[in-house]
């Protein structure tokens, strides 16, 4: 896959809305990083009229459903309860892992395959498993939905994006109310001030995908050799790498430490919830991520997994998140972002190819050099 920005994303968008208008995991060793530019500042992804529901009828339907899911819990619980009310005589078990997690559970059960679905989680994880044969290709009627199939969509069909978010800093404003000469972070280079030495919260990369994304755009932004060294000097200012991409935010909501390095949806939910959060980006770009969708190679249930999969990417079904406290932005035509600012930010040219197939390497590296993963 040709790596590209999100600004990029948002021309196809924007070219795809005239034109409907005018109708009426030893480890391998890393390969370089390419070059990287600051792209403009991206728009939020307009409606545009989106194909029919192409999901097969509800009689058809019957059985069980088993599915790894990435994002947050509410959300997974919120799309087991909007899928079996719309296919009653389905029932859906999920089981909530963070990406490396999921990766590694589907490494370990490979002869025997224990889901059908993995929904959620950066596609970083999802090359990484089509490489090692983990995924099943499939051809939904839905991918004419996709806004941005080169960026969006493998060409073999094993995956497919199911919504986009960018990398954000939640700062405690009791923390900066405290401390008149701490302001919330606007570089990555801000991380690495004395005023945050033992104070920041971020996941494992060996666990979770919002942290693998932050490594692999410090490795990009900076280079391999720079961006190690980078990496070494902020762990010194981590008090605790979590499991979860998304706990940083309660832990940093809650006051057990100064700063979060999350998703922005994430920081946006708990704000929501009342958490006392400033939310920030780092001015030079930030990483971003593009959510996940696979079938899993060898599962018990294809029929039911195909029948989820050609559901996620309905419009009506990705603007299903904000009832969950889940903010991402859409990857189809007509569905409409939640939060449409959180697109407006200035991101990097994220190489999620790179990233995807350098991950265990660059994952074994920062385990062995600079922190072991949370037991």
């Amino acid at each position: 896959m040709r790596p590209r920005n999100l600004a990029v994303w948002m021309a196809v968008a924007i070219t795809a809305i005239l034109l409907a208008v005018g109708c009426a995991t030893p480890a391998a060793q890393p390969t370089a990083a390419p070059p990287t530019s600051a792209p403009q500042p991206t728009a939020a992804p307009q409606a545009t009229t989106a194909p029919q529901p192409t999901t097969a009828p509800v009689a058809e339907l019957k059985g069980e459903l088993n599915m790894l899911c990435t994002p947050q819990q509410e959300w997974c619980d919120g799309m087991k309860k909007e899928f079996e009310a719309k296919n009653p005589g389905v029932t859906v078990n999920f089981v909530r892992l963070s990406s490396g997690e999921a990766l590694a559970r589907l490494r370990s059960e490979k002869e025997n395959p224990q889901f059908d679905i993995w929904w959620g989680g950066p596609i970083d994880s999802f090359i990484a498993a089509k490489a090692d044969g983990l995924l099943e290709p499939y051809q939904s009627p839905n991918y004419a939905n996709i806004i941005d199939p080169k960026l969006m969509l493998d060409p073999d069909g094993q995956w497919v994006g199911i919504y986009v978010g960018s990398l954000g800093f939640g700062t405690n404003n009791d923390f900066l109310k405290n401390n008149p000469s701490a302001k919330a972070p606007t570089s990555m280079d801000d991380l690495l001030k004395p005023e945050f030495k033992g104070q920041i919260y971020i996941a494992h990369p060996a666990t979770s995908g919002t942290s693998y994304t932050f490594v692999c755009t410090i490795l990009q932004e900076k280079g391999e050799e720079a961006g190690w060294e980078y990496l070494k000097k902020f762990a010194q200012n981590v008090a605790q790498f979590t499991k979860s991409g998304a706990a940083p935010v309660q832990s940093v909501g809650q006051g057990e430490g100064a700063l979060g390095i999350v998703f922005s949806h994430d920081i946006v939910a708990g704000i929501e919830k009342g958490l006392p959060l400033t939310l920030s980006f780092p001015a030079e770009g930030t990483g971003y991520e593009i959510g996940g969708m696979g079938i899993v190679k060898g599962g018990k249930n294809p029929e039911l997994a195909k029948a989820w999969f050609d559901w996620a990417l309905e419009p009506s079904t990705q603007e299903l998140g904000p009832k969950y406290n889940a903010f991402q932005a859409p990857t189809v035509k007509g569905a409409k972002p939640s939060r449409p600012e959180l697109l407006e930010v200035k991101l990097i040219n994220y190489d999620f190819e790179y990233c995807g197939k350098n991950k265990k390497a660059f994952v074994d590296k920062f385990t062995n050099e600079i922190a072991k993963p949370p037991q």
